[in-house]
């Protein structure tokens, strides 16, 4: 009887354990456990919790990397989490209010994480950093935290951000002074480079490419320096590994160009989520997924659920970075991407299809008796002038001048008003038809971009408040 009720007890004592494992609330929130199932995945992988960590985030495939260093002194990924939520567009955050969440190396202390945050668990970035100060950039309490809500942060579930604050905890307990957090607007591939090779940050988004093909290459994370404006990593000297796949990178990107892969650039309605969450809020609504991804944090609900019902606006550029056309991707993902530039309509042509019939000139003709009217016609993508046509009728001499062949008294007469009339003008000649080149329905007009309000510089038209998501809260 006493074993079976040590047994009872004790299974009521591991099933209490599993769900304070899985749900740390109020002041036990510093105290988050790993959870086993991740303990179990680093002892497969050779690695212990005490080991330095790497984080690593991606925005266009909404995914965030926790990576460990093994004994041998190389990093190895641990695990990948979708994230839940992040605000703006690609590229680098510039002011306060912009909605951008960070992109660039930054490194996490001790001090900077918050077990208090309203969003269950918190971490701040550190931005602004030496790089972010360099360039004027302003902003403060940039977070990675719960609820599936941003205003420029990177928003996971209340799990998630348990257990990435969890493991990021134990590795500063064990004597990691700073865990390095690589934020990129996408994954740094030769197909990723070609296809937003024209975008406006792309010499910013190289230079984050050197850090990047440094860890991918040693393992290892790159020391981080600025200078003239610039990252540095390592001093500069990053080694001929890592010079050869900069170069093999190049070659792909390159040879992906001359086979046709399209300029594009981004446009995100409010940032985005991870494709299993829109699948969620898809199905069963904003509040389903609220309840599910926030149990502890404060209810602020999810941001612009609005935006993530649809992909980004595609922006193909020609080879001068000029608009071609504006279509809607379904996702953000590349097949989709691509899928939207196909279905984009053919650019118009620049030249009309059969050469305008060519009208002589006198050559010594006063420019008063040219009757023919030349209308310069500006296609999207190309200026040109349309042909020139000249009117069915042939214009009357002016008077006065030696074209005006008309007996004497007539030309007397043409100066005298009539006798109880008054002078009228003479009615000019109807013009004959302008052709015009321009078809009627353009084809690739711009779609017109959410108005932004100059007061909080914005990106989308929906703005929530500032109360409910400010990024200067500093309870995150």
């Amino acid at each position: 009887m006493a074993a079976r009720h040590f047994a009872l007890v004790a299974l009521v004592a591991l099933t209490l354990g599993a769900c304070e494992e899985e749900r740390y609330r109020g002041s036990a929130r510093h105290n988050i456990p790993i959870p086993s199932a991740t303990y179990a995945l680093m002892s497969q992988k050779g690695m212990s919790k005490d080991q330095p960590i790497l984080i690593r985030s991606y925005k266009k495939e909404s995914e965030l990397e926790v990576w460990k260093r093994k004994g041998d002194g190389r990093y190895e990924l641990l695990k990948t989490f979708p994230m839940c939520r992040w605000s703006g567009q690609l590229g680098p955050k510039v002011r306060e209010g912009d909605r951008m969440a960070p992109e660039g190396f930054y490194a996490i202390s001790p001090g900077q994480m918050n077990p208090n945050s309203s969003y269950y668990v918190s971490f701040n970035m550190g931005y602004p950093n030496a790089y972010d100060r360099s360039h004027g950039r302003t902003g403060a309490h940039l977070m990675v935290h719960g609820a599936c809500s941003s205003a420029g942060c990177y928003s996971m579930t209340d799990d998630q951000i348990g257990e990435i604050y969890a493991l990021v905890r134990e590795a500063q307990g064990a004597g990691q002074k700073a865990v390095q957090m690589q934020a990129f607007p996408f994954r740094m591939t030769p197909e990723n480079l070609a296809k937003h090779r024209l975008d406006p940050n792309i010499a910013f988004w190289k230079n984050l490419k050197e850090g990047s093909d440094y860890f991918e290459v040693a393992k290892d994370e790159p020391s981080v320096g600025v200078s003239g404006g610039r990252y540095v990593f390592n001093g500069g000297n990053l080694g001929g590994a890592v010079a050869q796949k900069r170069q093999q990178d190049d070659a792909q990107v390159a040879a992906l160009v001359a086979k046709g892969t399209p300029a594009v650039k981004l446009i995100y309605d409010d940032g985005d989520q991870h494709n299993s969450f829109k699948q969620t809020l898809v199905a069963g609504g904003s509040d389903s997924l609220n309840k599910s991804a926030s149990w502890a944090s404060r209810d602020v609900g999810i941001s612009r659920p609005d935006a993530l019902t649809v992909g980004p606006r595609v922006v193909v550029l020609d080879d001068k970075g000029r608009t071609k056309a504006t279509v809607r991707a379904t996702s953000a993902d590349n097949e989709a991407v691509l899928a939207a530039v196909a279905s984009a309509p053919a650019e118009v042509a620049a030249t009309p299809a059969a050469a305008p019939a060519v009208v002589a000139k006198p050559a010594a003709a006063p420019a008063a008796a040219v009757a023919a009217t030349q209308v310069a016609k500006v296609l999207p993508g190309a200026a040109q002038q349309a042909p020139v046509v000249a009117s069915a009728v042939p214009a009357a001499p002016a008077v006065g001048t030696v074209a005006d062949n008309r007996p004497f008294y007539q030309r007397a007469l043409s100066f005298v008003p009539l006798i109880g009339g008054s002078a009228q003008p003479v009615e000019a000649p109807a013009a004959a038809p302008v052709a015009s080149v321009v078809p009627a329905k353009p084809t690739n007009m711009r779609t017109p971009l959410p108005p932004r309000r100059a007061d909080t510089l914005r990106t989308t038209q929906l703005d929530q408040s500032n109360a409910a998501y400010s990024s200067q809260s500093a309870t995150r």
